[in-house]
């Protein structure tokens, strides 16, 4: 438990780090709304209750793509700049993409890495196997992700279209929250077959990392 802890404070310091010559300071700190919220859940449930490792590191490891693109604002996520000092490449011009595709792929991994936690949460507190426990994921990872794109509905709704453009990064794009939405789906559909017999305790609860 200690060694998730450690992770879990590393992980609460690099949130007032990102504010460290923060593009969008004010946008930056409305993102972080949910990756407190997360934060606080994931110390609860390491403290309180034996999550299973496979759990931890998805949990974890989706804050980190969260706190990086809320850094960035998710539509500025730089990247091509990155790609293109690593390779000499960029990501854009090789798929031949014409907006940024970062918040595309978090939400892709919001379906990867949410079943196994849902499936898991659903197992052990429903005392269901793992194959309804897997089926019934792929639903609260949807529902999940409908309610935050009503969540960012509203945010547009109350703030002005500026800032609610950045803080939702739909790029212009009017079909962005269905699109969103399919590929959670994707995520966790493509997921389900990895783990559709797993259990919990077949990974067991050790501090591994």
């Amino acid at each position: 438990m200690s060694i998730r802890l450690f992770w879990i404070g590393i992980t609460f310091l690099a949130v007032p780090a990102s504010f460290v010559a923060a593009p969008y300071p004010t946008e930056l700190l409305l993102q972080h709304v949910p990756t407190l919220v997360g934060l606080v859940l994931l110390t609860i449930a390491t403290a309180r209750f034996q999550v299973s490792l496979v759990s931890f590191v998805c949990s974890l490891s989706f804050l980190w793509i969260h706190l990086i693109g809320a850094r960035w604002i998710y539509s500025f996520v730089p990247y091509d700049e990155w790609s293109t000092a690593l390779t000499g490449y960029s990501i854009s011009e090789v798929f031949g993409w014409e907006r940024n595709h970062y918040d595309r792929m978090v939400h892709l991994t919001s379906g990867l890495l949410g079943l196994p936690v849902f499936s898991e949460l659903l197992q052990t507190y429903c005392r269901l196997r793992p194959l309804p426990a897997g089926l019934l994921a792929l639903s609260c990872v949807l529902a999940i992700g409908a309610a935050y794109e009503v969540l960012e509905w509203q945010i547009a709704i109350v703030f002005s279209p500026a800032m609610a453009e950045s803080y939702n990064g739909q790029q212009g794009d009017v079909w962005d929250a269905q699109k969103d939405l399919a590929l959670a789906w994707l995520g966790a559909t493509l997921c389900l077959p990895v783990i559709y017999d797993w259990t919990p305790s077949s990974v067991g609860n050790g501090d591994e990392i």
